[in-house]
């Protein structure tokens, strides 16, 4: 009996193990390694060879970083388009009209394809000589601009590829939070002669704060680890302009062979997402508490 009762208290250690185990090995320690490496010049092969804060001051005076970090604010600002987008979408696909089973189904697609899809069509979709863009801007008689190799419009390009699965994931979380609703409040509302504009603003969207709460924070922080749909569009060019933080350490570990610099980027890249981290925890943290 006693032995019966000693499994079932172990019993919560035994499963949660593994996970924390993995969680420990590939998070806690993969991240104070990189922290180490970044205060060594190291080529991944050789002995490493420590030089302090020199990585995190060549990275303070080299362009192509700050061309990555503004890269990174506007993938972060155009992101955070997606919630209101997403939640346009799912109060127009929840309406109970004909045909909205359909168009809810092809709202739903891009989130089910993988980024580096999304990045194929869409490098096919701005193509300037066979590209649908190269259609429409045909039809005035006009030349399609290259996007993709213009240093100027690029990144823009990529994010608003990057921008429709991300649309796609929040119209799904609004479409769960409007199924959610307390239908009391809204007879209520409707009671009061609450319609249109102010039962959007007065019921349904207080009671979408917490949906809107994770779209936003998930919506950030996926602009900030944008890595998959760069690589396949563009690769980084034209010479940097699209590259951001996470695409740079890439390069700079696995092609230049400068893993403590890389790590470096990769520490950067670490302590402004945490920032995020730490705001949604706590503000998590002070929903539940009804602060």
């Amino acid at each position: 009996m006693i032995a019966r009762k000693s499994l079932q208290r172990c019993t919560p250690a035994f499963l949660l193990a593994p996970g924390l185990i993995l969680f420990f090995v590939v998070i806690v320690y993969s991240t104070f390694k990189t922290l180490w490496i970044s205060f060594y010049q190291w080529d991944g092969f050789g002995d490493p060879a420590f030089i302090g804060f020199q990585n995190y001051r060549e990275l303070w005076q080299d362009p192509q970083f700050w061309t990555a970090l503004r890269n990174n604010a506007i993938w972060l600002v155009v992101f955070l388009l997606a919630p209101p987008i997403g939640l346009a979408i799912s109060l127009l696909v929840n309406q109970k009209i004909a045909g909205m089973r359909l168009a809810k189904s092809l709202f739903f697609m891009p989130l089910v394809l993988s980024l580096v899809t999304v990045g194929v069509i869409f490098t096919w979709f701005y193509d300037p000589t066979f590209g649908i863009l190269a259609k429409l801007f045909g039809l005035f008689g006009l030349p399609a601009p290259a996007l993709l190799s213009s240093a100027r419009y690029v990144t823009l390009a990529i994010v608003f590829a990057g921008l429709w699965p991300q649309v796609a994931f929040c119209m799904v979380l609004f479409l769960a939070g409007l199924n959610n609703l307390d239908s009391e409040i809204i007879g209520a509302g409707r009671v009061d002669n609450a319609r249109g504009w102010q039962m959007l603003r007065h019921i349904i969207l207080p009671q979408l704060k917490q949906v809107s709460f994770i779209a936003v924070a998930i919506s950030m922080i996926g602009a900030l680890r944008s890595f998959d749909i760069i690589s396949v569009m563009t690769s980084g060019g034209p010479f940097g302009s699209s590259s951001v933080l996470a695409y740079q350490m890439y390069e700079e570990s696995l092609f230049s062979y400068r893993f403590g610099y890389g790590a470096a980027i990769a520490t950067v890249l670490f302590a402004i997402m945490l920032v995020f981290i730490v705001w949604y925890v706590a503000s998590l943290l002070r929903a539940e508490n009804g602060g």
